[in-house]
């Protein structure tokens, strides 16, 4: 009986050109299409507008009849101590911000990582989730109303149980700090451990169990393996929050403080709300929102070059 011999199928390898490619990826492309436009109506457009920071700009005149005055009012508000006391408040806000609430999601992380039963893991995680989906009209009259003189909790046991004078805690500076980075650990602690658990789902468990083997407890197995298996992630946010350390949120600040802690409250933020809506000193404003930029790229660089030369690893 004669044997069939099959010829060998060619395969083409050939990649398709770019013309069908972007045939087949146009489903997807009109999905990026309405992100695409909000992205250069709210980012990009504005870009033009920095040119008011120098000119003396009146919104009669707009953009292209204003005076051009260079220089003027970087000059303005870099002579000015109010910029300077805001700027100190909000360096000094976002470096309590990030020596205690910074490691506060990885402790967390950690401790959902030793939990052994899932549903208990997953309630828990569930419950610190919450509060980031809040906004910060809703946590303020939250801790508005825990922090009252007369209604509040805390002034209840202090008066009641410690026969105590109540304290107006948000109209005094000694606590008001306090009280801006725990009320913001609380809402954001949960959400920004997200980051930390997803990485600890990658870590290899064969490593666990050869530690375990070789009689490494669960504090030298966290030192040794978690902590490290987290590193990457702990440098991208250590880098990104050292990069925004003079740009603080406007929300949590502005339904919290009052006059009476301006001196250790008020912020770059809200000065140039101040400055701008209230004063009508638009050219100022933006003048302070470039040098800030300014600043927080040059954080940003310097915090990754630093990271390169210390850990090994750095974003770019």
């Amino acid at each position: 009986m004669e044997k069939i011999v099959q010829a060998p199928v060619m395969i083409n390898h050939k990649k398709p050109d770019l013309k069908t490619r972007f045939k087949k990826s146009i489903p997807i492309y009109m999905l990026l299409i309405p992100a695409m436009l909000l992205l250069l109506a709210f980012h990009y457009a504005p870009i033009f507008g920095i040119v008011i920071a120098f000119e003396d700009y009146s919104p009669f005149r707009g953009v292209f009849g204003s005076q051009w005055v260079w220089l003027k009012h970087f000059k303005l508000f870099l002579s000015d101590e109010n910029f300077w006391r805001v700027m100190k408040n909000t360096v000094i806000i976002n470096l309590y911000q990030l020596t205690f609430g910074f490691p506060f999601p990885i402790i967390f992380a950690l401790f959902i990582n030793e939990l052994r039963s899932n549903r208990f893991k997953k309630v828990i995680q569930t419950i610190s989730y919450l509060p980031h989906f809040l906004s910060w009209v809703v946590v303020a009259s939250i801790v508005t109303t825990i922090l009252s003189p007369s209604t509040g909790i805390i002034n209840n046991v202090l008066t009641s149980v410690f026969q105590m004078d109540s304290i107006y805690f948000l109209a005094k500076p000694q606590y008001f700090r306090t009280i801006l980075v725990v009320s913001s650990i609380w809402k954001n602690f949960g959400m920004s451990s997200v980051y930390y658990i997803a990485s600890l789902a990658s870590i290899d468990q064969e490593l666990y169990q050869a530690a375990a083997i070789d009689g490494a407890g669960r504090l030298k197995q966290t030192w040794h393996i978690t902590l490290p298996g987290l590193r990457n992630i702990i440098i991208v946010l250590l880098v990104i929050n050292i990069g925004s350390l003079i740009n603080i949120g406007f929300d949590q600040i502005y339904l919290l403080y009052n006059p009476l802690v301006y001196d250790v409250g008020d912020v770059i933020s809200t000065y140039t709300y101040r400055m701008g809506i209230e004063k009508t000193q638009y050219s100022i404003t933006a003048a302070i929102g470039i040098t800030q930029s300014a600043v927080n790229f040059a954080l940003v660089f310097s915090a990754n070059k630093l990271s390169r030369l210390v850990a090994g690893w750095s974003l770019w």
